[in-house]
C-alpha cells in the first residue's frame, strides 16, 4: 500500500512539474520548450506525443542543450505543439540553419519559410541575416493575419491564418536549431 501510494505521489508530482515547465514569466512569455525534452510537442498524423523524450522516435527532432534540433534525414516531418493558440499573439524564436538547410514555422497551419536563406530562398535579399549563426523570427499574429520579421527585416507582412491551431516546425534538408521559443498572448 505504501508504494502504491508513493507512485501515485511521484506521478502527480511529475504532472505538476509538467504543467509549471510551460508556465507565463511575470511579462507573459511562456516557453514552448522547457530546454529538455521534446513535452508539448508531437506529430499530428498519428497523435504521437514526445512528453518526457528527448527524440522523436523517428530521430528527426531531438531536444539539447535547450534547443530543438531538426535533424538531416529521409522525406519531410513536421512536429506540432500539442497545445492551439486561438487568440492574438507574439511569437519569437531563435534559428540557426546549416547551409542549404530547408525548414519551416507552422502558424496554426500556414508555413513560413525557414531556411539558409541566402542560399535556399525564398528571402534572399535579406541583409540582416546571419549565415550558420543565431537569427531572430518574430511573429505578430492579429486577427487572424501573422507579420513576420528576420532579424526586424519582414518575410510576410500579411500572412493569413486560420482562426486557431497549433505551432510546428518541418524537417526537411539539413540540420536546423531552434531555442527560445517563447509566445505571448496579444490583449
Amino acid at each position: 500500500m505504501k508504494i502504491r501510494t508513493a507512485c501515485t505521489l511521484l506521478f502527480a508530482a511529475i504532472a505538476v512539474a509538467s504543467s509549471v515547465a510551460f508556465a507565463q514569466d511575470a511579462d507573459g512569455w511562456m516557453p514552448l520548450l522547457n530546454g529538455k525534452d521534446l513535452t508539448g510537442w508531437g506529430y499530428k498524423k498519428d497523435n504521437k506525443k514526445f512528453d518526457g523524450k528527448t527524440e522523436a522516435d523517428d530521430g528527426r527532432y531531438t531536444a539539447k542543450d535547450g534547443m530543438i534540433v531538426v535533424n538531416p534525414g529521409k522525406g519531410l516531418a513536421q512536429m506540432w505543439t500539442t497545445k492551439s493558440y486561438p487568440n492574438d499573439f507574439e511569437l519569437r524564436l531563435e534559428f540557426r540553419a546549416a547551409v542549404n538547410a530547408d525548414s519551416g514555422l507552422f502558424l496554426r497551419g500556414p508555413q513560413l519559410q525557414v531556411r539558409d536563406y541566402p542560399v535556399a530562398g525564398p528571402y534572399k535579399m535579406l541583409k540582416k541575416y546571419k549565415a550558420q549563426d543565431w537569427n531572430e523570427i518574430v511573429v505578430v499574429v492579429k486577427n487572424n493575419v501573422a507579420h513576420c520579421t528576420c532579424n526586424g527585416e519582414i518575410l510576410e507582412a500579411a500572412l493569413k491564418l486560420p482562426p486557431t491551431g497549433p505551432i510546428g516546425l518541418e524537417a526537411d534538408r539539413g540540420q536546423m536549431e531552434y531555442r527560445n521559443i517563447r509566445l505571448k498572448e496579444i490583449k
